[in-house]
């Protein structure tokens, strides 16, 4: 069981690719941008658990397994570039479960890059996000928008 959720997240990553690489390759900015934001959040609303036990045993593999409740939620990133993803969040199972998305907003600042990542409980870009407490993010899969 365990071997065909893996199968099963190596097989998502690999579409998430192919979709990241045949839009680029296409040049389609307005619609391809569209299509490639929806498409991953479509991708990690219907598969976050497998992607989320395909890190799980990455990282466990590695030693570096995150202790307590996980799971995978949509990223979208401000600043230089526009990306989209996936993130794995962290944290007690109560405050875990709160968390829609992460938010990623990076600045450049002379020759130093500052990203700040930020688990949140809305699904909402709009607006000042809704900080989730208690959680932090273990992984990050992002493609360019």
């Amino acid at each position: 069981m365990k071997t065909r959720r893996q199968g099963i997240a190596i097989v998502l990553m690999v579409g998430l690719l192919s979709l990241g690489l045949a839009i680029t390759a296409a040049q389609a900015i307005d619609l391809g941008s569209i299509l490639k934001v929806g498409g991953v959040v479509w991708l990690v609303s219907q598969y976050g658990d497998q992607i989320d036990s395909f890190l799980t045993s990455a990282l466990d593999e590695r030693d570096a397994a995150a202790r307590g409740a996980t799971k995978v939620v949509p990223i979208l990133s401000l600043g230089r570039g526009g990306y989209v993803g996936a993130a794995q969040v962290v944290g007690n199972p109560e405050n875990v479960k709160s968390v829609k998305a992460v938010v990623q907003v990076e600045g450049k600042f002379g020759s130093a890059r500052a990203q700040l990542l930020l688990p949140t409980t809305t699904d909402k870009v709009s607006g000042s996000p809704d900080r989730a407490k208690g959680v932090g993010v273990s992984a990050v899969i992002e493609f360019r928008i």
